[in-house]
């Protein structure tokens, strides 16, 4: 029996996707729920699955445009029963000869400690840095369990260099221009949707930025004496964003017009704030949402950020949880951003950029001291929000993160609230 595999829908307003890469070669034989392939389209990444155990026949080829529910390729299950029945007799073939376990003593783990497991330096292995290593050692964690965790796609292979033979410190890394070579791709679905967006952004809106600073020295101190009570509590650590999440709506509250948007020539009011976090995902950054975050406590949100940033780097993410939102915040700081303007999140007002944090000189009490400092840059549509608003908004967000006990806690004992105790 043949069964054909076709493209999943994304939504009901899009009608052609791209198919990025087959994650499996023709003539593989596949389990049911196998991933097959993966789909781009203009607002995400969705994967084709096998609907039955078979032998897999592509019909369609990887850079390819087709229409939503085309079929890409068949699923031979009759082809299937062949391939389990000469299972068992491949696997006498291959099977290896059983070898006695070696005796331990009692006085002595069975099992070796990770740092033996785990290849030195002058062996082949992994390249994990040093901190990375440290980490293992402490989770308990070997090479084979990230291997295990780790899919490598056709995508990974076909973009690594040819090795040889050779360790990986010998191989010369391919010297960049002195030709006059030039390699063509096609623009992703995603990235050509992304294009148009940004062009319109700008012709669109009259979108300014205004900038502003804030002190972090009590936001780490906070982090520092807390973190590790947090953790052991909620399963996650206090982390930069929540703190700026929390901030911004509180800071909405008092600004309606920067959680605004404009629909035509009304202009509407939420009275909510769905916040949009920006995420870097292997097929580029995605803005998935994190509902009502007015109302949610701080070990709230640092969950739903985790579950939403890990569903980026798998492309988990569903439209749902990337539509809407009325506000947005992005972390350049994390590629070590020292300064940038982002651009509006349509049909969103206005975004807010965080920066690396770096220690300045600044005056303080009439004297001259260093402190973790951070620059924030606010994009807003100057169309619905006027500069004086903006200025101020910013300056409430800058006086929430530098009162981070205050502002989230009114003082009281922070411990106590933190743990829900």
């Amino acid at each position: 029996m043949l069964i054909e595999v076709k493209v999943p829908s994304p939504g009901e307003s899009i009608t052609e996707v791209q198919l990025a890469n087959w994650l499996v070669k023709d003539g593989d034989f596949v389990e049911k729920d196998t991933e097959l392939a993966e789909i781009d389209s203009d607002k995400a990444t969705l994967t084709a699955n096998a609907e039955a155990a078979g032998v897999v026949k592509i019909l369609i080829q990887a850079g390819e445009t087709i229409l939503v529910a085309s079929v890409i390729a068949q699923i031979d299950t009759v082809a299937a029963g062949a391939v389990s029945a000469k299972a068992p007799i491949q696997a006498v073939i291959k099977e290896e000869p059983v070898k006695s376990a070696p005796v331990v003593s009692e006085s002595k783990p069975a099992e070796r400690p990770v740092a033996e497991t785990l290849p030195g330096p002058s062996e082949k292995s992994l390249h994990i840095s040093p901190l990375a290593r440290k980490l293992m050692e402490e989770k308990n964690l070997s090479e084979q369990d990230l291997l295990e965790h780790f899919r490598v796609t056709r995508r990974d292979i076909l973009d690594m260099p040819a090795n040889n033979g050779k360790s990986s410190a010998s191989i010369a890394q391919p010297a960049w221009g002195g030709t006059r070579d030039e390699e063509h791709k096609k623009m992703t679905s995603l990235r050509a949707k992304l294009s148009k967006r940004l062009v319109a952004v700008k012709n669109e809106t009259a979108m300014l930025t205004t900038f502003n600073e804030v002190n972090m020295s009590n936001i780490l101190a906070l982090k520092k004496q807390y973190n590790e009570a947090f953790k052991e509590k909620y399963g996650v650590g206090i982390g930069f964003m929540s703190f700026f999440t929390k901030a911004i709506t509180i800071a909405l509250g008092q600004f309606p017009q920067v959680n605004a948007m404009i629909d035509g020539e009304e202009i509407i009011y939420h009275k909510y704030a769905d916040v949009g976090i920006a995420v870097s995902a292997p097929k580029g950054l995605v803005v998935p949402v994190i509902r009502n975050a007015e109302s949610l406590t701080l070990a709230e949100i640092e969950t739903q950020i985790k579950a939403l940033a890990t569903k980026a780097r798998d492309n988990k993410l569903t439209l749902d949880e990337m539509s809407g939102g009325t506000f947005t915040i992005t972390n350049g700081g994390v590629f070590g951003s020292m300064m940038s303007t982002p651009i509006l999140n349509p049909p969103q007002s206005a975004i807010l950029g965080m920066h690396n944090i770096i220690e300045r000189p600044i005056a303080q009490n009439g004297q001259v001291v260093i402190a973790p400092m951070m620059y924030l840059a606010l994009s807003y549509d100057h169309r619905i929000i006027d500069g004086s608003e903006s200025v101020r908004f910013l300056v409430k967000v800058k006086e929430l993160l530098e009162s981070p006990a205050t502002m989230l806690f009114e003082g009281n004992d922070l411990l106590k609230i933190l743990l829900g105790i």
